[in-house]
């Protein structure tokens, strides 16, 4: 596999020999989230406490944007990250500056699935973005992988996972996440690049009772004006959507 690195209008990407853009940053913000399914992926942080989430599972590195801003911005958050390539470790510390702190970020170097199926420990966030050089998931779509997730998230944990497809068909990939939930298992509109993100909860959400519009924009106001991401208009699409049953979030 080919690493690559390009530069465009002030933004960094990292692409795997192709034209498919793994990961970005902007020169002048580099703990800022460039790419809006990056962004996206950041919902979780509004559903439940800002101490949350002290034990967070990444698979797939990147660029090392999502590590970068949770390192940032939840800094109670010990961050273990899956990644099989240790060259992309190393794009990620040499060109997008993935800070180098053992003590907060643990890199494991090796397949997401092999390391969910071997894990014994449970964690507050699961993050799933990981793809080859032609954007494919291989098993970390599949029923059993999103099965392994589930056993290792705790009671109040969340599963956020990028999906993509190049024809913007994500029914087959929701199916499985809502298989493996028990139909706790949303996806929102997909973005324009193609990208749509979906969570999954091992029960009913800790949030008692369910979050309210409202009350998911004052979250999303108070996350803007502390770390200057903007989760509003992704709220407004999913307000649009089946998942604000009653003015509430169904998960």
């Amino acid at each position: 596999m080919n690493i690559d690195i390009s530069e465009e209008a002030g933004v960094r990407y990292l692409h795997f020999g192709s034209s498919w853009i793994q990961g970005a940053m902007r020169m002048a913000r580099p703990y800022a989230l460039e790419l809006e399914y990056t962004r996206e992926m950041m919902v979780p942080l509004l559903l439940q406490a800002e101490d949350w989430p002290r034990r967070v599972l990444q698979i797939g590195l990147g660029a090392g944007s999502l590590t970068k801003f949770l390192y940032r911005y939840r800094p109670q958050a010990k961050l273990t990250v899956v990644e099989i390539e240790p060259r992309v470790e190393a794009a990620a510390r040499q060109f997008f500056k993935l800070p180098d702190d053992p003590a907060r970020i643990e890199i494991r170097h090796g397949d997401g699935a092999d390391f969910m199926a071997r894990s014994k420990k449970r964690y507050d966030l699961i993050l799933v973005d990981g793809f080859d050089a032609d954007a494919r998931t291989g098993r970390l779509d599949t029923l059993p992988f999103y099965l392994d997730c589930r056993a290792r998230l705790a009671d109040d944990g969340l599963l956020c996972v990028n999906l993509l497809s190049r024809r913007k068909d994500f029914s087959k990939s929701v199916a499985r996440l809502n298989d493996a939930f028990d139909g706790r298992a949303i996806a929102f509109p997909s973005c324009d690049s193609g990208n749509a993100i979906a969570l999954g909860a091992p029960g009913k959400l800790a949030v008692s009772p369910a979050p309210t519009f409202e009350e998911l924009k004052a979250a999303a106001k108070s996350l803007k004006q502390a770390s200057n991401l903007n989760l509003l208009p992704t709220l407004t699409r999913l307000a649009q959507s089946r998942h604000f049953a009653g003015g509430v979030l169904c998960l």
